[in-house]
């Protein structure tokens, strides 16, 4: 196939080519298969409708791309590459999976953790020379600190060592984590990528074929592998991405905006706002501010949930990047204590944006009252 834009690539790759198949890779919900092919059992190998995401995914970051049941499953094979003793670099703001993930290991002696701000460039470089994992997230979850990957993933790196970058939040559309000079791009495909909500899944993009079979390996004796049903919603996603973070990130712009100047909003952390500390960083760095947002209301925690409990629109839930918006406060999750009590994240999802601020401007009326 000629090279593609990304938003053409999202619609024609992974499509069957065979005269009278299918014009859609279906769920192949097989577990094993009849001898003499090149499919013997899924868990050691693949379905057709993994390799559909998977050629999907990989082609937009440039790599090749392998799927797992989630996202926390695609983070634990890259763990599982570490040594016994390893040092583990991870931000101060992380995913708290992530984070669990790492302190789990570090509580049972397995690998030993350093916590380092996404803003310390140099820190993150000097890191570089004696960790055995980078970990880094840009723009983090949930206060959107952009790292700045290019200088960080062009530090001389300890011999093996491991950069990876998690893209969850700015998508392959927006960041390309591979061409900056990262190891692994890792994306929670339960988010933007499904995009609706209704699945689980995780992918992780390499360009290095050694480390690539590492991690199918990881996954076929840790038995992580994706449903056929999950991949196939997956895929399905997949073909409206571009549509629906053009509408997403539109609606995140103006919302921002929006907020920062509303009376009951003590913060708002956008990339795209002027007043965010590392805006022209971001602009040089993404290709697109997103669709995150967070924001403190005055009053404190009470005021907060508050908040969540008045919206009608907005969905006052969990997780992200779904066609639908939602909203929560963090620092009231297990292992996110260290948030500001009334930071509210928001997912901006393709609602019309006049009813997301008219949602919002009802919610945030108990705390300006």
């Amino acid at each position: 196939m000629a090279k593609l834009t990304p938003q053409s690539w999202l619609v024609a790759a992974g499509r069957p080519q065979e005269p009278g198949s299918p014009l859609n890779v279906p769920p192949v919900p097989a577990s094993n298969y009849s001898m003499g092919g090149k499919r013997v059992y899924s868990r050691d190998g693949s379905t057709p409708t993994w390799e559909a995401l998977e050629e999907i995914v990989g082609g937009l970051e440039g790599g090749d791309a392998i799927a797992f049941s989630s996202g926390m499953a695609a983070a634990a094979a890259v763990f599982d590459q570490l040594d016994a003793g390893a040092l583990i670099t991870l931000p101060s703001d992380c995913y708290q999976g992530v984070a669990g993930l790492a302190l789990d290991g570090a509580s049972k002696g397995r690998w030993r953790v350093e916590r380092i701000a996404v803003e310390q460039t140099t820190a993150w470089v000097e890191a570089a020379s004696k960790a055995d994992l980078l970990w880094l997230e840009s723009p983090s979850n949930p206060l959107l600190a952009i790292a700045d990957l290019k200088t960080i993933c062009a530090a001389p790196r300890k011999p093996g060592a491991i950069l990876a970058v998690d893209n969850t939040f700015a998508t392959p559309l927006n960041q390309s984590p591979l061409k900056l000079g990262a190891d692994v791009s890792m994306h929670s495909a339960t988010k933007f990528i499904g995009g609706h909500s209704d699945l689980l899944a995780g992918l992780l993009v390499t360009k290095d074929a050694a480390l690539l079979e590492n991690f199918r390996q990881s996954r076929t004796l840790g038995g992580s592998t994706p449903g056929a049903l999950e991949a196939f919603l997956a895929v399905r996603g997949l073909r409206t991405l571009a549509l629906r973070l053009a509408t997403a990130q539109e609606n995140a712009g103006r919302l921002a905006q929006w907020l920062e100047s509303h009376p009951g909003v003590e913060l708002v952390r956008y990339p795209g706002l002027k007043s965010h500390p590392s805006h022209a960083m971001a602009a040089g760095q993404l290709d697109g501010f997103g669709s995150m947002i967070s924001f403190d209301v005055k009053g404190g925690a009470d005021s907060a949930d508050e908040v969540c409990r008045q919206l009608r629109l907005i969905r006052h839930a969990t997780s992200l990047g779904g066609v639908e918006s939602t909203m929560e406060r963090r620092a009231a999750n297990e292992g996110q204590e260290y948030l500001p009590d009334a930071l509210l994240r928001l997912s901006v999802g393709i609602e019309s944006f006049e009813d997301l601020r008219a949602d919002l401007a009802t919610a945030l009326a108990v705390v300006s009252e």
